[in-house]
């Protein structure tokens, strides 16, 4: 689009996303490869939380690789990581397994190999269905595997300088007198009850007593065994306080965005890298938290959470990405009523990206459409989609007489004038039919009107007062330029207000078809409601 290109070299600074590119190729310029990366926990449920850790590091691969550089994502699953807690709906058996990693863990549900790849998998369904591609990495392989070891050994070799590192940057002083290494207890399994003492560095075995250790906020004996355990098998995981530096350079990390809980820790991890490991760590970005609308913060164990698979029953996979890439800075209080604000705000990012709409800002226009390409991952539609208004699309489910058959709501959306030219565009439309009537199922039709004030609260009465005389569409269509007339303004602008008040946008179908669809009396007692706490 020549109009992109003109609006995008307008713009004095670029999209944050592209401006992270640009850190992260100047960072690593001879890079072969460049490498994002997320953590996956495997102890409970994702939530959109998690989710947006992957999608923010996926953009940044992605322009990197718009820049003609090679670049790959990561979505790495700390199955190594001890069972906490039993997660809220989950079985209250699991509690003989609090502290076993998760990956030994069985699957309550019978489905996975253990509870740890169930619930790691989950996520990577989501990223499945957003059309992200990754590579996934399980923490026990990659411990298996031994593809850590040499930084594990160097880690372990120069503990003392990790220790002195660690309470610099923290405060915690214990490891400045034990292994920041946690082995797998051969007595009872579990993996926080543990204490390295000693590192044999000639046969690469760490030396451990299982003593005891606070897990999930409470205290859990040890079995007392002592043992040894050979970096080899692949029994053990060091603490996040050194783990990610491990990581990031046996992988070969460029990029890792992280939310603010972990600052300590990405600044201690960045220091083990250089300082120990040798190794320049990757760029990072931090990102404040996703919490629920009670000003809680999502948690896998407790249950408060929103999951990907809620958003995507109402929401098209653009919805959700736009929730993750419109800000990475704030926290931002999120629940699934959410949903049809964000299917509205991507309708009019892709008007703005079709030029139906323009900004008077062009900076802002030039952020709207690349957050536009980045919603759709780079690749967006040749040609703007049919987007009905999302409540609009919720009413007619609710009064549609066989609520499972969309060929109603289908036709009455045709003689709005959203009419499919390709078989894309129709499925695509079916598609929101699809989101629309999961709504409705579970929440209701949206029926909240949008407030006016002022001017334009006036222009609606005159519409309400001439509605009331009119018995059919043409009348309907009538009743708006009747009401612009009247207050002698134009009468785009007449539509426009009748518009945010039933649909909240400042344009839709036609105004007689739908006044005619929702029945004359129901959209009276909304514009009613637009304007009655005004004066």
């Amino acid at each position: 689009m020549i109009w992109l290109a003109e609006t995008q070299t307008h713009r004095g600074t670029r999209f944050w996303i592209d401006k992270l590119g640009d850190e992260v190729v100047g960072a690593f310029p001879d890079a072969e490869v460049y490498r994002t990366e997320n953590g996956i926990g495997a102890s409970g449920y994702p939530h959109i939380g998690s989710l947006s850790d992957a999608v923010r590091s996926y953009a940044v691969k992605l322009s990197i690789e718009s820049r003609g550089r090679k670049a790959e994502h990561i979505a790495y699953s700390d199955d190594k990581d001890g069972l906490r807690k039993i997660p809220k709906g989950m079985p209250s058996e699991l509690g003989k397994y609090i502290g076993v990693p998760v990956t030994s863990v069985p699957d309550p549900s019978g489905c996975h190999s253990s509870f740890g790849s169930h619930m790691g998998g989950l996520l990577l369904e989501a990223l499945d269905q957003l059309g992200i591609k990754y590579t996934a990495m399980s923490a026990t392989e990659v411990y298996r595997s031994g593809r850590l070891n040499p930084y594990i050994h160097k880690i372990l070799v120069e503990w003392r300088k990790v220790g002195a590192i660690i309470y610099e940057e923290t405060g915690q002083d214990k490891y400045t007198k034990t292994l920041p290494y946690m082995p797998v207890c051969a007595g009872c399994g579990r993996i926080y009850t543990t204490v390295a003492n000693t590192y044999d560095q000639g046969s690469h075995t760490v030396v451990y007593e299982c003593t005891g250790g606070e897990i999930g906020g409470k205290w859990f004996d040890g079995c007392g065994h002592r043992g040894e355990a050979p970096l080899s098998a692949g029994e053990g995981k060091l603490a996040w306080k050194t783990e990610f530096a491990a990581r990031w350079a046996a992988l070969g990390i460029s990029f890792e965005a992280y939310g603010k809980e972990l600052t300590s820790s990405i600044r201690t991890n960045d220091r083990v890298c250089r300082e120990v490991l040798g190794v320049r760590p990757p760029v990072h970005t931090r990102y404040e938290l996703f919490i629920t609308k009670e000003g809680k913060k999502m948690s896998k164990s407790s249950g408060e959470l929103v999951t990907p698979a809620q958003w995507l029953r109402y929401g098209s996979p653009q919805s959700l990405l736009l929730l993750m890439l419109k800000r990475f800075e704030g926290a931002r209080a999120v629940g699934v009523e959410d949903v049809p604000i964000y299917m509205a705000e991507l309708d009019q990012l892709e008007d703005i990206y079709f030029g139906v709409k323009h900004l008077a800002d062009r900076d802002e226009e030039a952020d709207k459409l690349s957050l536009y390409r980045y919603v759709h991952l780079l690749n967006p539609p040749a040609k703007p989609r049919l987007h009905p208004p999302y409540n609009l699309l919720t009413y007619l489910v609710a009064v549609a007489p066989n609520k499972s058959d969309a060929s109603y709501i289908v036709e009455k959306l045709r003689a709005y004038g959203y009419t499919a030219a390709t078989p894309d565009q129709e499925a695509d439309l079916v598609k929101r039919v699809e989101l629309a009537r999961n709504w409705v199922s579970d929440q209701g039709a949206i029926v909240q009107s949008t407030a006016v004030s002022g001017e334009d609260a006036k222009i609606l009465r005159s519409v309400i007062d001439r509605l009331r005389e009119k018995n059919d569409e043409k009348g309907y269509q009538e009743a708006v330029y009747e009401a612009a007339k009247q207050n002698n303004v134009d009468t785009k602008r007449a539509f426009s207000v009748v518009y945010t008040a039933l649909i909240g946008q400042s344009s839709g179908p036609r105004i007689g078809s739908y006044i005619a669809a929702m029945g004359k009396e129901n959209v009276i007692k909304r514009l009613e409601e637009a304007c009655s706490t005004q004066t």
